[in-house]
């Protein structure tokens, strides 16, 4: 009989109650009457007059919150509800509960009150309240434990076969989530893991009652618990185990775990052997006592840990209610319900997109005020600024050093902090990104707070890990313009408290348009490591035991958890504006072009949906564009022809970063659209083929989730809508089928040049890096160099045609498209380190000439940089290099 963490926080792994049917429970020579419900009898005097005096200030959450899910309750057997502890006030917010949700009351006493006190409710622990005894509300000497109410309910059961009695669970939190008419010493009072005082209870109902959360458990069927035939007093251990388990597990849900102090949960990474180990070698290094090495340590440890406290966490939601009504339209949160139904008995890992400085506040915030513990977050040295930093610290943050290199024992204590969070079920966020991106684009991830994860369960595998990747949408930028000025050869500006203070007044004056985080579907450590680690045998791995399966298994959890960020991607009508305006020279369109590019998008969301996770604005395209108006994206001119909108050129960069949040959503759309650019004919053959060579690039480059079979199949899913909203036309249904666009400059046209634009300067970066390669030869770049040079051919093709988006020349992306090479064996180093390649890139080569028109490759091949030629003469490709083993055919 254990907890179920499977299907939610309120779910046992008891026997489930069955159907209201007695005689399945009853020796076959027994005849039982049907069940018969009860007829209501009226509160007793003293709930009506306590009643009305505390139902001002209760304002009840009650979950499960949907009618139909509360008929397993009533099915005419009787009930008894089990609290986490007695109290007064937990009877009278229990017996409202049950009336709001028309459930049985538990003031009225069970038929036969088997319980013996004339209530229909036990409790596992109790408050000193020996003055309501005479109440009733609390056992008298009898029942001084849970266990003597527990027996005389299980033993009634064997003692007659007819009673069947269903057991729910119920939880009750009382101030959860201040609201802007919250007082400030509201915040001092609400739950945690202490039972308090009937004062202290009291002054929580007045300060915080209109916030109060009342969770109720499936029933269980106490018919099924006895028969399993254990003895009495085993029986009413187990059942009193599970049950005290599951208040536990959903205490850690919503409350969070029971915080031991920061001084104790440093003196536990102190006292851990590998921190041991690593003190006695600091002080042989620095040939010191190994005091002086004990005292580094410390200080490490309390540079990094956590101080966490409830009161401050509570006073920062108080705080930023505020904060995010005036500077958002909205904070929307979607799919957080089937988190907090996994969430029971798991570790949980955050791992969000990282884009901007709120992403820490928006997602603790979001969490705390639904319900849920807000994480310790992994935060970088450069946020623990004065008085900032100590505030982040006591909200969850723990702060570490950008590197360990050269600092084992840094490291040494890091690593053990981490593990002791882990092992201590306290709730985790990190950026797997590293920072926060300047593109808009997911960043590739970086495993190093990954692998302390993996390593931390693999040597104590006692909780299963749950890593919830987490997709924050924005409208607006607070660093837009920062962002701009980096990805254009600024360096980036330190962090400072001054800087911080002096941007408050700009932020609280912007209206920065609606903030949606998502949350994406789930990645179990356990089945990663089933899948890369077969013969891990679920036992303890030692610090020191470095398994040859780690690293794969690192790599791997973190690409899935970047693909399954993007699978929770939101469409907000910002995303949609920015992918039709940027796609005209000027940044201009006609209201009813405008309006019918955003439907065409709508419509490709819809139809061809990425994921069931993601989210698209409901809004019609007239809505889309008076809200890009609203929010200051749109500049409308009135023209007697009909109105234009249009974005200035500095919104323009900035639009981008909103464009690539969700590119990847239109991979196969932008691909066939670029196609047709410079051709007005293409078989859907060819379309395939082309597409299936080009996958793996693309989707390493925007984390897309399919193979290349299914990319393949979505091409075809979407040309067939091309065809039919007239984009393309089929033309021959022989050699593949043929499709065409139409001639001259169309609407038609119009709108397929406008959705293949996005993806355009993505293949334009491909050719750049093959041109530069090629135009040096063989064996003369370094990946490094050749990085370096693709930048600087890609920055100066923006500087003398048309300007680029920011990303066109990010290093970054140049890195992986090159990295992706070397997989694929198409390049590889030599011993000097030098790309080799062969004819093979031919083949690019000659498929850029389908996807690019003529002039912008011979533009791109006179910009491509020359290391070693003066010339602009391209080298023969090699026709001696010899590839690696198994090297893979090209397209």
């Amino acid at each position: 009989m254990e907890v179920d963490t499977e299907s939610g926080p309120a779910s046992l792994d008891i026997e489930p109650a069955p159907p209201a049917d007695a005689a399945d429970h009853a020796p076959p020579d027994v005849a039982l009457p049907p069940p018969v419900r009860p007829a209501k009898a009226k509160r007793p005097l003293w709930a009506r007059i306590l009643g009305r005096l505390v139902d001002p200030w209760l304002k009840l959450d009650i979950e499960p919150n949907e009618p139909a899910q509360f008929q397993q309750f009533d099915d005419g057997r009787p009930v008894c509800y089990v609290l986490e502890d007695y109290g007064l006030s937990n009877a009278l917010i229990l017996e409202r509960a049950c009336r709001e949700a028309g459930l049985p009351s538990p003031l009225q006493p069970i038929p036969g009150d088997p319980l013996g006190r004339k209530r229909s409710y036990v409790a596992l622990s109790r408050r000193h309240a020996n003055a309501l005894l005479s109440l009733g509300l609390v056992p008298g000497p009898e029942h001084k434990t849970h266990s003597g109410s527990l027996a005389r309910l299980l033993e009634a059961h064997r003692s007659n076969p007819a009673l069947d009695v269903q057991l729910v669970p119920v939880s009750i939190f009382v101030g959860q989530a201040p609201n802007r008419s919250s007082g400030w010493f509201s915040v001092l009072f609400s739950e945690n893991w202490a039972i308090v005082g009937r004062f202290r209870r009291l002054l929580a109902i007045l300060l915080n009652g209109r916030d109060t959360l009342v969770q109720f458990a499936p029933p269980v069927s106490l018919r099924g618990i006895v028969a399993e035939d254990l003895p009495p007093e085993r029986t009413v251990r187990k059942l009193s185990r599970v049950l005290r388990t599951h208040f536990r597990r959903l205490r850690e849900v919503v409350v969070g775990p029971d915080l031991s102090t920061r001084r104790m949960l440093v003196d536990k990474v102190l006292a851990a052997e590998p921190v041991r180990e690593a003190i006695a070698d600091q002080a042989k290094r620095d040939k010191t006592t190994p005091d002086a090495a004990w005292q580094k340590a410390h200080a490490y440890a309390y540079e990094i840990a956590a101080d966490y406290s409830h009161t401050v966490v509570r006073s920062a939601s108080f705080l930023l209610t505020g904060v995010w009504n005036r500077i958002y339209r909205g904070v929307l949160v979607q799919h957080l319900d089937e988190l907090k139904a996994a969430a029971p008995g798991h570790e949980i890992v955050y791992v969000p997109s990282h884009r901007s400085h709120m992403d820490y506040l928006l997602l603790s915030y979001l969490l705390y005020t639904h319900g849920v513990v807000p994480p310790h977050i992994f935060a970088g040295i450069n946020l623990n600024l004065p008085v900032v930093g100590t505030l982040l610290r006591k909200g969850g943050a723990f702060f570490a050093r950008r590197s360990f290199r050269g600092n084992a024992l840094y490291a040494a204590v890091f690593r053990e902090y981490m593990a002791q969070l882990i092992a201590g079920g306290y709730s985790i966020e990190y950026f797997i990104e590293g920072g926060r991106s300047r593109t808009g684009r997911l960043l590739p991830p970086k495993g190093g707070s990954l692998a302390m994860t993996v390593r931390a369960y693999l040597r104590q595998p006692s909780r299963p890990v749950l890593f919830q990747p987490v997709y924050i949408g924005y409208e607006k930028l607070m660093e837009g313009r920062s962002y701009l000025d980096e990805l254009t050869g600024k360096p980036k500006e330190k962090e400072s408290i001054w800087q911080l203070l002096g941007g408050i007044p700009k932020v609280l004056r912007t209206n920065y348009g609606q903030v949606v985080v998502n949350f994406g579907e789930r990645i179990r450590l356990d089945d990663i490591l089933a899948e890369q680690a077969p013969d891990w045998n679920g036992k303890a791995v030692e610090e020191d035991e470095k398994p040859g399966w780690l690293a794969d298994t690192v790599d791997t959890l973190a690409q899935r958890i970047q693909v399954n960020v993007n699978r929770a991607a939101d469409v907000n009508p910002i995303n949609l504006l920015a992918l039709a305006l940027l796609s005209t020279p000027k940044h201009a369109m006609g209201e009813a072009d405008l309006l019918a590019q955003i439907a065409l998008s709508q419509t490709l969301l819809r139809e061809v949906p990425y994921a069931p996770h993601v989210t698209v604005t409901p809004h019609t395209p007239a809505q889309i564009v008076a809200h890009g108006e609203e929010i200051g994206t749109l500049v409308r001119t009135a023209h007697p022809l009909g109105d234009v909108l249009s974005v200035d050129d500095e919104n323009a960069v900035l639009l981008s970063y909103f464009r690539n949040n969700v590119l990847h959503l239109f991979a196969a759309p932008a691909w066939i659209a670029v196609c047709f650019l410079n051709n007005r004919r293409m078989s859907r053959a060819q379309l395939q083929r082309l597409g299936r060579t080009l996958y793996p690039f693309l989707q390493a480059e925007l984390f897309l989730p399919w193979d290349e079979d299914g990319f393949a199949e979505r091409i075809d899913r979407t040309i067939d809508i091309f065809v039919r909203e007239g984009l393309l036309q089929p033309v021959s249904d022989d050699d593949g089928g043929i499709l065409a666009r139409n001639t001259g400059q169309t609407d038609e046209v119009f709108r397929l040049r406008a959705i293949g634009h996005a993806m355009q300067q993505a293949f334009e970066r491909y050719y750049i890096a093959i041109s530069v390669l090629v135009k040096n030869g063989p064996g003369t770049l370094g990946a490094g160099e050749l990085e370096s040079l693709c930048q600087l051919a890609a920055q100066r093709l923006s500087l003398l045609y048309a300007p680029a988006a920011p990303e066109f020349f990010d290093k970054g992306l140049f890195r992986g498209f090159i990295q992706k090479l070397r997989e694929l064996k198409l390049v590889w180093a030599d011993e000097n380190s030098k790309l080799v390649f062969d004819d093979r890139l031919k083949a690019w080569a000659k498929d850029a000439r389908v996807v690019l028109g003529r002039e912008l490759r011979h533009t791109i091949e006179r910009v491509s940089p020359d290391s070693v030629r003066t010339t602009g003469e391209m080298p023969a490709l090699a026709e001696t290099a010899t590839p690696p083993a198994d090297p893979p055919p090209a397209g």
